[in-house]
């Protein structure tokens, strides 16, 4: 594809490429080559990159990456400034709009499962505002605890959310107590006016990328980075505990050496991936591009859909 295709006939339904797969898939470099070919914008759906100053460790793309294309829906918020489901999915539609009024197409590229389903699905989570009282209160219980009263709660919820997930975990026992009842229960949905086409990425050498990732986090400076947010957001800051920092935390307490937070990084990331590839197969439909030039399947996939 030499140009940028038309939106296609006047008055269909504009488009949505969504671009998901597990982590260290390989996600960033297409999306990016993707929005080059198209002339859009890459719209990140990483519920962790949305977060300033968390670079090393979430593998924000690069300075570099995000001068060769306009990337939009990172550093939106403090990493002490947690946001919801249905304020992210808000900031993510006035970016596909944004998108649609200009080229007819958006293009979302990420492996935030339930993000890509609030806005792809339409998922309407409830409208219940953070209650910082009651958050500290479950942060002083401590995450076991608290997955724990989920899983009392709202069994369905709790099984969703992993057990490490404190913000997760969090915020659907907030939605609990504020509305008396179930997150699960309050998760409607309403189909977008968009026609959305999902590409996925799933290799078969993903194990490999996910240790020369882990490696590679820890080189480019995944402990000092993490030094500095701990003394400017607390050690307890919840998403310090997330896969990767929460290593780097034991580094910097003395309790891992580095190799070794580099061994529980790599099999917490398999872990996850294994998740990942579990919701994509359960909760979306993707054409999967695998083998040959993933690059050429897209574009071909989204000449086909365009007409």
């Amino acid at each position: 594809m030499n140009h940028p295709p038309s939106p296609g006939p006047k008055g269909e339904q504009p488009l949505v490429i969504a671009l998901l797969g597990p982590t260290a898939s390989g996600k960033t470099a297409l999306g990016i080559a993707l929005a080059q070919a198209l002339d859009l914008a890459v719209l990140s759906v990483d519920s962790r990159q949305l977060y300033q100053e968390m670079n090393i460790g979430t593998a924000k793309p690069t300075p570099a990456q995000r001068a060769a294309v306009r990337h939009e829906l990172l550093d939106l918020r403090r990493p002490d400034q947690p946001i919801n489901l249905q304020e992210f999915r808000a900031d993510a539609e006035r970016a596909i709009a944004a998108e649609h009024a200009r080229r007819g197409i958006a293009l979302l590229v990420g492996g935030s499962g339930l993000y890509l389903k609030a806005i792809t699905q339409g998922m309407s989570p409830p409208a219940v505002p953070p209650q910082p009282q009651l958050r500290a209160q479950l942060e002083a219980l401590g995450q076991p605890l608290c997955h724990q009263l989920l899983l009392s709660a709202d069994p369905t919820a709790g099984a969703r959310i992993m057990t490490n997930d404190a913000v997760r975990t969090q915020r659907a026992l907030e939605v609990i107590y504020a509305t008396g009842l179930p997150l699960s229960s309050q998760q409607g949905a309403a189909p977008p006016p968009w026609r959305v086409l999902e590409l996925g990425l799933n290799p078969p050498d993903l194990k490999q990328r996910i240790s020369q990732r882990s490696a590679q986090l820890f080189a480019d400076g995944l402990v000092e980075e993490t030094r500095g947010l701990v003394e400017r957001y607390g050690a307890e800051c919840p998403l310090l505990n997330t896969i990767g920092y929460g290593e780097a935390k034991a580094v910097l307490r003395g309790e891992l050496q580095e190799g070794e937070a580099i061994a529980l990084t790599t099999k917490r990331t398999q872990q996850f991936a294994k998740r990942q590839r579990t919701w994509f197969r359960r909760q979306h439909e993707p054409l999967w591009l695998d083998g040959g030039d993933p690059l050429q399947q897209a574009l071909q996939a989204i000449e086909r859909v365009l007409g």
